[in-house]
């Protein structure tokens, strides 16, 4: 008898476990993926509190990442007809399996086939001339991949597949055992961006689950991935570069999908925390903070992203602060944004943290101010952040700017 109590019997079932559900995905077939998936969900659902020190790193078992990768990037080659798109790969995807389970593969004679009408023909044209048959196959079946010539079934099938494991995908990144391995992984990260790149005609769901990973991932990721040249034959005809990565971020923001541009907000703010990536994000800069600030005006989860991501652009270098101090409204709505009470007390500070910030140079106290009788009020009536207000006004009546401030004690001024 196994002893299951026994660590080594315990890994290798589970080593086989994982083995197994990775060929599952590379199947193609749709009751392995189903049970594939099933089991990754059950696998890589996580409680807020359940720190499972005992969990395997899904996302480093070999294989399985390119595999999940590989349902999502299949569904998005198949989900648009030829005439509209041209595949980027090519199908393989159960391609050795007679039959896969999606759809009415089996029913030809089905009324929900739309493929009925074309079938009918060519098998008018076998009663009139063999010949004919042959060229009429080749032009249907043959160029389309009969295989993937899905019913309207079919394809919803494949569709929540897709969906399903953009879910898995998600839940993985919120583990902090994959978080690094997926952020270092290109093909992860195009296939993340390419569907933000075609968010008009992607599943609406699809595309949050993969904003959402690539936010999760955001404190690993180096923008400079795409320049490094790529090594897998899957990624050698890839033309993804860091401003085409940053362009998709920002039609996410630009976006007036609520959970888009949130969480691309937040993205954003996350990314100019490392410094290797501010030269991709600054020429974006002006864009940004335009619609940042409108954000700011908006419901409070969007206030909540914009002030996050402002807070940190703010504390780049004084260029920055400059351009968002001269922004329109910028200065008046993270005023709004103390003055009006907010769930979260963290929000309220780091708006004002950057209207410190924007004090600090010389050249935006004439813009702030125009707001000084609004700054003195909070400043003796809002306890909560009567000390940042109050080193504000001190900005605005100092000859001296704080920055430089530390110097000259050191030194001591003339």
């Amino acid at each position: 008898m196994l002893n299951f109590n026994d660590g080594g019997v315990l890994a290798k079932r589970t080593e086989q476990h994982n083995k197994r559900i990775v060929m599952a995905l590379q199947s193609g077939l749709k009751g392995e993926l189903a049970w594939a998936i099933n089991s990754l969900t059950l696998l890589s659902f996580k409680e807020k509190d359940d720190s499972r020190k005992d969990s395997t790193p899904l996302a480093k078992v070999p294989g399985l990442l390119d595999s999940l990768l590989h349902v999502i990037n299949e569904w998005r080659d198949i989900a648009h007809e030829r005439v509209f798109a041209k595949l980027s790969r090519p199908r393989v995807l159960g391609v050795d399996q007679p039959y896969t389970g999606f759809g009415l593969e089996y029913e030809i004679a089905s009324p929900d086939d739309p493929m009925l009408h074309i079938r009918a023909a060519a098998d008018k044209h076998q009663q009139d001339d063999a010949s004919e048959l042959a060229d009429t196959k080749e032009g249907w079946c043959w160029d389309e991949e009969g295989l993937f010539n899905l019913d309207e079934i079919g394809r919803h099938e494949r569709q929540l597949c897709a969906v399903a494991v953009s879910n898995v995908l998600r839940n993985f990144s919120f583990m902090p055992e994959n978080e690094s391995s997926m952020a270092q992984h290109r093909g992860c990260l195009e296939t993340l961006i390419q569907c933000m790149e075609d968010h008009e005609t992607e599943d609406e769901e699809l595309v949050t689950n993969l904003v959402e990973t690539i936010l999760n991932l955001a404190p690993f990721l180096c923008l400079k991935i795409f320049s490094d040249k790529p090594n897998t034959n899957a990624t050698k005809r890839s033309s993804m570069t860091e401003k085409r990565a940053v362009e998709a971020i920002m039609t996410m923001l630009e976006s007036p999908v609520r959970a888009w541009h949130c969480s691309a907000a937040e993205l954003l703010g996350r990314l100019v925390v490392n410094p290797d990536n501010e030269p991709f994000l600054l020429p974006f800069v002006s864009q940004i903070y335009q619609r940042l600030v409108e954000l700011l005006g908006l419901a409070s989860d969007a206030q909540a992203a914009a002030v996050a991501a402002l807070y940190n652009f703010a504390e780049i270098n004084t260029d920055c602060r400059l351009r968002l101090a001269s922004e329109r409204w910028a200065v008046g709505r993270l005023l709004r944004v103390v003055q009006t009470p907010h769930h979260q007390q963290e929000v309220c500070r780091k708006a004002a943290l950057t209207l410190e910030s924007l004090a600090s140079e010389p050249q935006n106290r004439a813009i702030i101010l125009s707001y000084e009788s609004a700054i003195a009020e909070l400043a003796v009536v809002d306890q909560r952040m009567s000390d940042v207000f109050a080193r504000i006004l001190w900005e605005l009546s100092s000859g001296i700017s704080s920055k430089m401030g530390s110097l000259r004690g050191v030194w001591g001024s003339s």
